[in-house]
């Protein structure tokens, strides 16, 4: 009896492990096919894919067991991740840089057409009044304009107070050899000329008054395009950090080994995603603090170019406040020539030439109102730096929501409707880890990504710091005070950075297989059939067939 008792158990045994094996057998084929199909379409050859489930004892990353996964096709797509994530995150911030690289374009335009129509005008209106004469010392006034062109574009050691003290200088000369047309004057007697500027003041407050003006409005619109310029150069940089070894095998944890499970269509659960990227994006999320005070600082000084600093009140009404400078002078012509021949001595008489005869003092009008200039930009000033207001004002906490902006994204992760039927980094089940905070010093309980809080991404920092100098100059400016410039030289006219503004690794170069760009149609996360039922067989065969050990093992021992 206890032989035949075994004999039966045994065989039953034998046709239940051949009815399992016949079960998987079906059950890996039918896992692994979605899966070529997938590897396929995202670009790699499928030659030395497996067309059945195989042991996973050589996978490093994905969940070890039945898998449609090679040692070379997890080392595939965890480079395929790694790409995808760069170009995610690249393409992610493209909205903020475009925006304040159009921003600076417009402002930077803006500015040098109104200094080329301040020129133009005085130009005109200086021919209409002095002719020749004019025309002769025009060299002085075109001296001015570059200088302040210099000034705007950043030129090192070019002092904007200086430059104007020497233009009223070089003026006042000039204009005291036209007052005085009848006498000859050597280099030494207007060197002496000069000196009594600060204390004859011919041209009375207008240079004072002047040069307040301008200096304000042009250090403060200098730091502001600048700010636009370092913010956009920051955001290029960052955008392009790459991600660690350890950020790598997570994201290949979240985007691809459903793919080893036979699950290609399922996507990572949402907080899951936000975990590995958080994770990923620590050190990025570290330089929020910095951005949010220089988007504060560029705020600030918005206000003030609206107001007490606009460059466009200043700017266009230039040749009007130089002329006034002018007849200031005329008026107290002969009282400041008497006190000139008085400390610098009499002059000897000279031939005077016929342009100076013609030369006739009540011919300067100052023009009236006219309407502001319509730009490059487009607008005029106050519009223009209203509509950078609302721009950049969107862009604070952009750093630490960059993986919510990631996740929230239907075609990288399921939404929380779906927080049951999601890739959990293990099995198609809710994931139940805490969602970690932002930064580094909170991925210390990251369950997904390893990060270690005091090694920051030196790409970060050193952005971190640009920032920070930045702010500083914002307020600086903000406060109407002299800022040093910051040596970059930046060019937004084409889709990249050129010259020292430039930065980060080529994205066109890359030392990993190419990827396509993830789109919605994209095979890894193409909605489709569910193909957990091999793993579901699998539980369930591998189930019964312990039940039944089991019970036939009661069985045999009580026969």
């Amino acid at each position: 009896m206890a032989n035949l008792s075994c004999l039966w158990t045994l065989g039953l045994l034998a046709y239940f492990y051949s009815f399992v094996d016949y079960t998987l057998a079906g059950s890996k084929k039918m896992g692994c096919y979605d899966v070529i199909t997938a590897y396929q379409e995202i670009g790699y050859s499928t030659k030395d894919c497996p067309t059945e489930a195989i042991s996973g004892e050589h996978l490093k990353i994905c969940p070890q067991g039945f898998t449609c996964c090679t040692a070379d096709m997890e080392n595939e797509l965890t480079r395929a991740s790694r790409t995808q994530f760069e170009e995610r995150i690249y393409e992610s911030s493209r909205y903020l840089r475009d925006n304040l690289k159009t921003r600076y374009r417009r402002f930077d335009d803006f500015f040098k057409e109104l200094l080329d129509k301040a020129e133009d005008d005085l130009h005109e209106m200086f021919v209409r009044t002095y002719g020749l004469l004019y025309q002769q010392n025009s060299y002085v006034f075109t001296g001015l304009f570059d200088d302040l062109r210099s000034y705007y574009t950043g030129e090192e050691n070019m002092d904007l107070m200086e430059a104007l003290n020497e233009f009223f200088t070089a003026l006042f000369q000039k204009m005291f050899q036209l007052l005085n047309s009848q006498y000859t004057f050597d280099e030494t007697y207007m060197s002496c000329v000069s000196e009594y500027v600060d204390e004859l003041q011919p041209f009375k407050d207008v240079p004072r008054k002047l040069s307040i003006q301008v200096k304000r409005a042009f250090v403060a619109a200098r730091t502001f395009v600048q700010g636009l310029a370092i913010g956009a150069d920051v955001a290029e940089r960052v955008a392009q950090v790459l991600p660690t070894t350890e950020c790598g095998q997570a994201l290949m944890k979240m985007s691809y080994c459903p793919h080893c499970k036979g699950l290609p269509a399922l996507k990572p659960c949402y907080n899951f995603c936000l975990n590995v990227m958080k994770g990923c994006l620590a050190s990025q999320a570290e330089l929020d603090y910095e951005w949010n005070n220089y988007i504060d600082k560029m705020l600030m000084l918005a206000e003030q170019l609206e107001g007490p600093f606009n460059i466009e009140t200043v700017v266009d009404p230039i040749d009007v406040k130089i002329s006034d400078a002018i007849m200031n002078f005329q008026e107290d012509g002969p009282t400041v020539s008497e006190k000139v021949f008085s400390g610098c001595g009499h002059p000897q008489y000279g031939k005077r030439s016929a342009d100076e005869l013609d030369f006739d003092p009540k011919k300067l009008n100052p023009r009236g109102n006219q309407p502001r200039p319509t730009t490059a930009a487009g607008t005029s000033l106050d519009r223009l730096v209203r509509d950078i207001k609302n721009k950049i004002k969107i862009a604070k906490d952009f750093w630490s929501n960059l993986p919510y902006t990631v996740c929230n994204d239907e075609n990288v992760a399921s939404g929380l409707e779906n927080e049951d039927n999601c890739w959990n980094g293990e099995n198609k089940e809710r994931y139940k880890e805490e969602i970690v905070g932002d930064g580094l010093n909170n991925q210390r309980d990251n369950p997904e990504v390893d990060v270690d809080p005091t090694k920051p991404d030196m790409i970060v920092r050193e952005q971190t710091g640009r920032l920070k100098m930045m702010a500083k100059n914002l307020e600086i400016a903000y406060r109407g005070e002299s800022v040093n410039t910051i040596n970059v030289v930046y060019d937004f006219s084409g889709s990249g950075l050129e010259g020292s503004g430039s930065g980060g690794h080529d994205r066109g170069k890359s030392d990993t297989k190419a990827i396509p760009n993830p789109t919605v149609t994209d095979v890894v996360y193409r909605p489709g059939p569910s193909n957990d039922n091999a793993a579901a067989s699998q539980i369930y065969m591998q189930t019964t067939l312990y039940l039944m050990c089991v019970v036939l093992s009661i069985y045999h021992l009580l026969a």
